[in-house]
């Protein structure tokens, strides 16, 4: 199983401060008390306001230009940690993500932010190192932050199980991703996707099982759900579930390779639903979902066969025949036949059998030759294939049997 988590996903936008309010003379009750006391003249304020502006324009050339007039040495500690993240805000949408991320790191430095802000300031700082792919220090930065954040929420347990395991440490990854998914009563169909991979990845399907349910109940229309799903029972031997959930998905229309077809049917001939298992082949090849080869057509053959539907097999069984390389095939056909009484079709395919060779038992089809002879009334016939066939040791006590009985037979019409 494979996962496709884009940590673009993870990052979310970051909204800009409240500037104006930042230079507003009650701005400062807004603020922490061990916060420093906001500072922003005039003159360094709508310049800000300025900048502001031609980012809500998408100018970042020309809103960069303009922070680029402020001298950061004179600024305040507050205007500076205000100044740098603007900043960031700029080479984040540039997507020049190590720049942004030393700009986190300055406003921090800066000392104008109060402790909500530095911890939330230190958590974009985790979410770029995502955004890089750098798992490592994604990962590390996480685990500082979570050791001073107050109440973690689903997305960052997501997003440190995310870092462990881009890094294969599946054993790491479990702990906050189980996390991801308690802490909400409706937890995104992403969390539970990894959580069911790691999981599945340790082997433990009662585990995964109930997460699959509930994947599946909030996304029915997600053909990978009801696989897995369907998957997880099977594991835990729930064979009739199994084939529940791969019927639903049939009948939802959800099922469109050639594999999702061949697998209801391998689980409706094991559950021994041998009739839909043929309809659903048959279904699948006259669509061209199922890929008409040997392997298809003995499928459909066999489940025909199964539901002791022999006419029905008949086709299916002869172009799987006619594609296989041995001539097995043909002697499983010469068998349908037998149960037919067809014995001119069962003498067909037995030869048919002979030519193509390869056979895994060369005296069956010689022996199924003599039997239809024999049922035909052609005894002498059926005596020279009997007696190729009692050159088999598999074969020989049957054909013997059979040769007495015909010289019985002839004895009687001759009078001897």
């Amino acid at each position: 199983m494979a996962l496709n988590h884009s940590c673009k996903a993870i990052l979310g936008v970051i909204a800009m401060f409240g500037f104006l309010a930042a230079v507003s003379p009650d701005a400062h009750a807004q603020r922490s008390d061990s916060a420093p006391p906001p500072s922003i003249d005039a003159a360094t304020g709508k310049t800000m306001n300025e900048a502001i502006e031609l980012l809500n324009m998408d100018d970042l050339t020309g809103a960069r230009a303009k922070l680029g007039t402020l001298k950061m040495d004179r600024l305040s500690p507050y205007e500076r940690s205000r100044v740098e993240q603007m900043l960031f805000q700029i080479s984040y949408q540039e997507e020049k993500y190590e720049e942004g991320r030393q700009h986190l790191m300055n406003a921090i430095s800066a000392g104008g932010l109060n402790e909500s802000e530095v911890l939330q300031n230190r958590y974009y700082v985790a979410q770029l190192y995502m955004q890089e792919e750098n798992w490592v220090k994604g990962a590390e930065a996480l685990e500082e932050w979570f050791k001073a954040a107050p109440e973690p929420n689903s997305a960052a347990y997501y997003m440190l199980a995310i870092a462990y395991y881009q890094q294969n440490e599946i054993d790491k990854a479990l702990a906050p991703a189980k996390k991801a998914v308690e802490l909400t009563d409706k937890p995104q169909s992403a969390w539970i996707d990894l959580l069911v991979f790691l999981y599945i990845d340790q082997e433990n399907y009662k585990a995964a099982l109930p997460l699959l349910e509930k994947a599946t109940a909030m996304e029915p229309k997600k053909r990978n759900n009801w696989m897995q799903l369907s998957s997880i029972y099977q594991q835990l031997e729930m064979y009739p579930e199994a084939l529940a959930s791969m019927q639903l998905a049939y009948e939802a229309g959800l099922l469109t390779q050639d594999s999702d077809f061949r697998r209801l049917a391998d689980m409706l001939a094991f559950n021994e639903v041998p009739y839909r298992c043929a309809q659903v082949l048959e279904a699948g090849l006259k669509d061209t979902t199922v890929k008409a080869d040997a392997d298809a057509y003995q499928k459909l053959a066999n489940c025909w066969i199964a539901a002791r539907e022999f006419d029905k097999s008949l086709d299916p069984l002869e172009e799987a025949a006619a594609a296989s390389d041995d001539g097995d095939l043909y002697v499983r056909l010469a068998e349908v036949n037998m149960q037919r009484e067809a014995w001119d079709a069962v003498i067909a395919a037995a030869r048919k059998a002979i030519d193509k060779g390869k056979l895994k038992d060369p005296g069956y089809p010689q022996l199924l030759t003599g039997i239809a002879l024999y049922n035909d009334k052609k005894l002498e016939d059926a005596r020279q294939w009997f007696e190729r066939a009692q050159k088999s040791d598999k074969h020989r006590k049957l054909a013997g049997a059979y040769m007495q009985r015909i010289k019985s037979e002839l004895n009687q019409k001759t009078g001897g």
